[in-house]
């Protein structure tokens, strides 16, 4: 082996040694504790409701039509997909700057130079005006030694990630925004429906009053405290249509069409999946799109950081030229073949401090996106919590308000028949066991509407529906 040869091999030891201090792997940062992540709930059981589709979840077919819409018209979720494709492109471009450069020069070069400035002695003729014809082509390499285009086609890669993952968080949204929106609608019509009724009652109740009030046996009060208590009910009718027009032109934006009325089935139908599993907080990190998303970010923010690290060390670029250069385009390719080859090591001394700069803001930048996935991780867990502690409160109401809604109900029989058959009894007590059975009864509405919408936002929270 030569001296020259064993240069050569030092050489290329030492530009090893180097990129492995220039480039670091990745590895999954420490994390807040997962275990801590669910409140009061400790669990070793890996079955989670997250893992079923979301057509499995939802059993009512007007619902999963109207999701299935969604997902195929929605505006926000089709720009998500168009951020992938342009992620998918950016780490296309990455992959190809391994390659060499390739560009085809054609030219014609027409060329008058002065007389005088050219300063021939006398009697010298000198063509000044000239024509150059040029064809050829030249290439450009630059040698990746520090890592410098691997850390950058790693960062496309976890930007690339990062897009597919936001897009699947949004599509996790949309479905949570369909679902509690058309629950939402359904809740808004069984109150108008229980309103309505309630209304009904009410007029047929003013009658009974005046006819009491000719019998002697109320007051004129009376008549016109029952006749107050039907607007009382009647007045709040205008407000929930206007609820369900608004629910509807929401649900239709959601579904990215104009607005109109929407099909739905009725809310004491909805049917909920029998176990409500939560599976072990560390599945998040893996089911949570966002919580993933987060962490790519802080691939990306990883890699940056890397490539910063490169531009310490020199550059080694090739390029080479050639081709057919002529005056005389007859002549064109007689003896006019031109090439150079360039070989050029670049190593930066001073650039005004830019390589530190950009270095100290990689680095940063890499803290916040850090930060930012621990973030998403600790209020991944929250969500969890607060949706599965809304869930079991709901359904911890429904047994009192079943009964205080028949108790009621069973007030205000009492109260009337007693009106009408009992002077002892005021009908203040008639109307207070009314409008505390009206307000115990669209309570239970939306008692039924927190069940439903919790498990949504917990089927959303612990990363269900992208799957």
């Amino acid at each position: 082996m030569t001296h020259s040869s064993n240069k050569y091999i030092l050489l290329i030891i030492a530009a090893a040694l180097l990129s492995a201090c220039a480039v670091k792997k990745y590895e999954r940062p420490a994390t807040v504790s997962t275990d801590k992540l669910y409140r009061d709930e400790v669990s070793a059981d890996s079955t989670t409701i997250a893992d079923m589709p979301w057509q499995s979840v939802f059993k009512d077919p007007k619902l999963t039509a109207l999701i299935q819409k969604g997902l195929d018209q929605n505006l926000n979720l089709k720009n998500a997909i168009e951020n992938i494709v342009q992620a998918r492109a950016t780490l296309r471009q990455s992959k190809l700057a391994y390659y060499p450069t390739l560009n085809l020069d054609a030219s014609v070069t027409r060329n008058k130079q002065s007389e005088a400035g050219l300063n021939f002695p006398p009697g010298i003729n000198i063509n000044t005006l000239t024509t150059t014809y040029k064809l050829g082509l030249s290439t450009s390499w630059e040698a990746d030694i520090w890592g410098k285009l691997s850390s950058t086609k790693r960062s496309a890669f976890a930007s690339y990630l990062a897009t597919d993952a936001a897009k699947q968080a949004v599509q996790t949204q949309l479905i949570s925004d369909i679902a509690n929106n058309y629950f939402l609608l359904m809740s808004y019509d069984k109150q108008l429906e229980i309103t309505q009724k309630t209304l009904e009652s009410r007029i047929e109740n003013v009658e009974i009053i005046k006819a009491l009030k000719e019998g002697a046996i109320v007051t004129g009060a009376a008549v016109v405290q029952s006749e107050a208590n039907r607007y009382a009910a009647e007045v709040l009718i205008p407000d929930l249509k206007q609820r369900i027009r608004e629910t509807e032109n929401t649900l239709n934006i959601l579904m990215g069409q104009g607005p109109g009325p929407i099909d739905r089935g009725r809310l004491e139908d909805q049917a909920i999946p029998e176990s409500v599993a939560i599976g072990m907080p560390s599945q998040l990190l893996h089911n949570r799109p966002d919580v993933r998303q987060a962490e790519f970010n802080f691939r990306v923010a990883f890699e940056s950081t890397n490539l910063a690290r490169t531009y310490f060390y020199p550059s080694l670029t090739l390029t080479a030229s050639g081709g057919f250069s002529n005056l005389q385009l007859k002549d064109f390719f007689d003896r006019s073949i031109f090439y150079s080859i360039i070989g050029g090591l670049t190593q930066p001394l001073f650039n005004h401090g830019q390589n530190k700069a950009r270095l100290t803001t990689a680095q940063s930048q890499q803290l916040q996106a850090y930060n930012n996935f621990q973030q998403s991780l600790l209020i991944a867990g929250q969500e969890v919590s607060n949706s599965l502690y809304a869930y079991q409160m709901a359904v911890a109401k429904q047994d009192s308000r079943a009964k205080q809604i028949e108790s009621l109900e069973k007030a205000v029989d009492y109260t009337q028949q007693l009106l009408e058959y009992s002077s002892a009894t005021n009908y203040t007590d008639v109307l207070t066991s009314e409008q505390n059975l009206l307000a115990a009864q669209l309570s239970g509405v939306n008692d039924n509407l927190q069940k439903l919408q919790a498990l949504v936002d917990l089927y959303r929270a612990l990363g269900g529906g992208w799957k």
